[in-house]
């Protein structure tokens, strides 16, 4: 590998030297030093910095290559994207203790502009708990050319409420994000409005399988990668008329990244209907997300979370205020009890906003 990349940058540079004037060349030359140089440079030590990494996971590579293949293949793009998450994001997760050895469980989560927190989480159970995650995604991803088989090795499907619901039958772990393509696209980032519509997909999946519920959010998800404002609105009819996600996207910011994992949430899942499901778990990651985000929305904020030592701490004195808030919004436990009907006849009382849209049986996905 390094071999062809020793041999590709010398390509490149003898292409360079032969199309365009020495003269330009030299003229070039101090501004190359002074800009170019220094972020390749930088770009070079990270990489060795994410080598580093993987190589610290080299038995845990080499034990899965012995058991299959694909299983080492799978451990290793792990380790790589595990390197990146520390190297850049700073990236945790607290709350893997909520996440079964063994059994199915399906994590619930918000979308963020692009799914990296869903990527890092990934990686962090298969190194840590040797289990894969199984995620439903947005069909325009199996179009991508190339992608295909990156998701077969990493068990991303578009699958149906029943294929979903057979997987966790099996004892998989599976993650859906109700809000798909339009919350990562078109959410606020002042708010971290959750847009799941009406979608009930995720919520018969539940019922289904009598799977218990991981809810789960990650800071910043937002800062990282954003869409403009401007021409929102715009982009958001395209949309909703074509299902095809025209939105810019700019960003890249390494800001810090902590994915909060809460309680299993378990129903009575003889007398539940998918709308009361609906309701607790979206109650339940606008919790999370008033717990542990810090409104409105800041990509410097989160930057200088990244190189704080004391990041991801109580984020304002009138928190008390907010529990109280919260008591009174009708936010309950989710311990798993019998009396998980319970749970959901206190969340009824409280009126949130909808989308306009249709009921539908949509997943969504990352």
């Amino acid at each position: 590998m390094f071999q062809w990349l020793h041999e590709t940058i010398l390509n490149w540079a003898h292409a360079i030297y032969e199309f365009v004037p020495e003269y330009l060349l030299w003229l070039l030359l101090p501004f190359f030093i002074l800009f170019i140089f220094p972020i390749f440079l930088v770009f070079f030590i990270y990489g060795c910095v994410i080598f580093v990494h993987i190589y610290g996971h080299r038995h845990q590579i080499r034990e899965a290559y012995h058991t299959s293949y694909w299983e080492g293949a799978r451990v290793a793009i792990a380790s790589f994207w595990d390197g990146v998450g520390n190297v850049w994001h700073g990236y945790e997760l607290r709350g893997i203790e909520n996440v079964p050895d063994e059994g199915s469980a399906l994590f619930i989560y918000y979308h963020g502009c692009l799914p990296l927190d869903v990527y890092y989480l990934i990686s962090k159970l298969v190194i840590h708990k040797n289990r894969s995650l199984h995620c439903v995604g947005d069909k325009f991803i199996f179009k991508i050319p190339g992608w295909r088989p990156l998701c077969k090795l990493f068990s991303i499907t578009s699958g149906t409420v029943e294929e979903c619901t057979e997987e966790l039958k099996e004892g998989n772990l599976l993650c859906i994000a109700p809000g798909g393509v339009r919350e990562a696209l078109f959410s606020d980032p002042n708010v971290y409005d959750i847009l799941w519509g009406k979608r009930l997909g995720f919520a018969k999946v539940i019922i289904g399988s009598k799977t218990p519920v991981i809810p789960m959010f990650t800071e910043n998800c937002r800062e990282s990668f954003r869409t403009p404002e401007w021409g929102r609105s715009f982009f958001r009819w395209i949309y909703e008329k074509t299902k095809i996600p025209l939105c810019p996207i700019y960003g890249g910011f390494p800001v810090k990244m902590i994915t909060h994992l809460g309680k299993p949430i378990y129903f009575d899942f003889d007398t539940v209907t998918p709308e009361e499901v609906r309701k607790t778990v979206k109650r339940e990651i606008r919790m999370m997300i008033k717990e542990h985000q810090r409104l409105p929305g800041s990509v410097w904020r989160g930057i200088a979370q990244r190189w704080s030592s004391t990041s991801s701490k109580k984020k304002n004195s009138d928190e008390p205020e907010q529990a109280e808030l919260l008591q009174r919004n009708g936010a309950g436990t989710t311990s798993p009890t019998s009396d998980s009907e319970d749970i959901v006849v206190l969340r009824r009382d409280r009126s949130g906003v909808e989308d306009d849209d249709d009921e539908v049986d949509e997943l969504g996905g990352i």
